[in-house]
């Protein structure tokens, strides 16, 4: 890993996850990314009154000039805190639409990481950053690393696995097992048995098994864990046996086949108070 990004808000959950960056950066020698992307006034403006005004351009782009100014001050600030001593850093402010810009960012440096919050500014852009934090969990090339809270410990030890067992995690069971390395942790694989999708222990253990073998993997447990459904199964297991991190892939559906099949990681990102790492193992339009 060389590369972690950090989009921030300079929110406390943005603080957070560029805390747990800084730590992930120095264990790994990465070079670290700060990115604000400050949403430009665009379109018809509203008046005092509530009615569209047409001549409204200067002040949106004085409007504009002001955010860039507050930004750049926010993130002198930020650079200059302690957390990040130690830690190559670099700062960048775009403007435009937040998750276009994160996208952009990911491609333009070759991303290893990204790091990210999974709340906002206040109660009511949770709706706006929650939003931007699941397109980015959804398509991401790269694997993203969401917080919703800051985590009791960043060491990592206890790596609840969720897997589905398919043949096209290979890649990511990859980055589980760096990971593990890193932290000389124990990976702990689940399978979420449900009442719709529900298969023996027996039959589950021995495929987790030949699963664990053909990808490789060291010092893990197997588990079936019986739930009403996959996401909470997810988020309950880990709390059972006090995980430091859960790990798990998304097929990362878009549009109409997304509403219809929604998508477990994302559920369980905006629900699971620990910090959950997902990678794209397939891009579906």
């Amino acid at each position: 890993m060389k590369k972690i990004l950090v989009p921030t808000d300079f929110s406390k959950p943005a603080m957070i996850a560029t805390e747990v960056a800084a730590g992930i950066a120095k264990k790994a020698g990465a070079e670290l990314t700060l990115l604000h992307v400050i949403e430009e006034a665009v379109g018809n403006s509203l008046n005092v009154e509530g009615q569209v005004t047409a001549d409204s351009g200067w002040e949106e782009k004085l409007f504009t000039l002001k955010l860039i100014e507050k930004a750049k001050k926010q993130m002198a600030k930020l650079l200059e805190n302690p957390i990040l001593e130690g830690v190559r850093v670099n700062d960048l402010l775009r403007v435009g639409s937040p998750y276009h810009g994160m996208n952009a960012i990911i491609t333009e440096k070759k991303v290893d990481l990204v790091v990210m919050g999974t709340a906002g500014r206040s109660d009511l852009s949770q709706m706006i950053i929650g939003s931007n934090t699941e397109k980015v969990v959804r398509t991401a090339h790269c694997p993203v690393l969401t917080l919703h809270s800051k985590p009791a410990s960043t060491d990592f030890k206890d790596i609840v696995y969720a897997t589905s067992m398919d043949k096209q995690e290979e890649v990511f069971s990859r980055i589980v097992r760096t990971t593990q390395k890193t932290y000389d942790s124990t990976i702990h694989l689940v399978r979420i048995n449900t009442p719709g999708n529900f298969q023996r222990d027996v039959v589950v253990k021995k495929y987790m098994q030949d699963f664990a073998k053909k990808l490789q993997l060291k010092n893990f447990t197997i588990n079936v864990f019986n739930d009403i459904s996959e996401e909470e199964g997810i988020i309950y297991f880990a709390d059972s046996i006090n995980a430091d991190l859960i790990a798990m892939s998304t097929h990362g559906r878009t549009g109409f086949a997304h509403v219809l099949a929604g998508s477990i990681a994302e559920d369980v990102v905006s629900h699971s108070r620990r910090p959950v790492l997902t990678y794209v193992t397939k891009h579906k339009k």
